[in-house]
């Protein structure tokens, strides 16, 4: 679990830190994933040095932008499916994730009454439901950050009946590049 006081190395000691510390900043900046350690580990350690953590939060981006393009490699769409897949599900009340735990905070503290909470809580368990059923192995993910639960909600509607598997699994990974653009600014502050 992403403790509230992480905060990242320097950028400059990534090519010399640990594995395990690799694997915390990767899982502060995106979520924890062994499918993504795989892929962004050993390719970190290859790639030229990153100038900045944006640098190496878009080289993590296109790496699984390949792997989308992958389709021909054995095991490609389900390590991608597992990265994009660790994602929490939007309104869940237990989410391991201290990062996407504060992220949601809003969309669960929606206005109205009590029974209006309840019955939008039951309408994103409902398309969550339905987006997984749509698209085995993802899990709905965009960048909350200043929209409300209805515009959340309107969006996954549009992503279920869009129906197209390789258009979401862009949208995942951008979403994912734009939190993590999000997250290391903060956890850099």
């Amino acid at each position: 679990m992403v403790s509230a006081a992480v905060t990242l190395p320097p950028i400059s000691s990534l090519p010399t830190v640990d594995d395990e510390t690799l694997k915390s900043v990767l899982d502060a900046l995106f979520e924890p994933s062994a499918d993504l350690h795989a892929l962004a580990i050993l390719s970190i350690r290859a790639a030229p040095s990153f100038g900045s953590y944006e640098s190496l939060i878009k080289y993590v981006g296109d790496s699984m932008s390949q792997l989308a393009q992958s389709w021909t490699v054995p095991d490609a769409r389900a390590k991608l499916h597992g990265i994009l897949g660790s994602h929490p599900r939007l309104g869940e009340q237990k989410v391991e994730s201290a990062q996407s735990r504060a992220e949601q905070a809003h969309l669960n503290a929606s206005s109205g009454g009590s029974a209006e909470k309840e019955e939008e809580a039951a309408k994103l368990k409902a398309l969550n439901e339905e987006y997984e059923a749509r698209f085995p192995g993802l899990r709905y993910v965009v960048f909350v950050k200043g929209r409300s639960r209805p515009v959340v909600m309107q969006n996954m509607r549009e992503r279920i009946d869009r129906g197209d598997i390789r258009a979401e699994e862009q949208e995942a990974i951008q979403a994912m590049v734009d939190i993590a653009l999000d997250r290391a600014k903060k956890l850099q502050a």
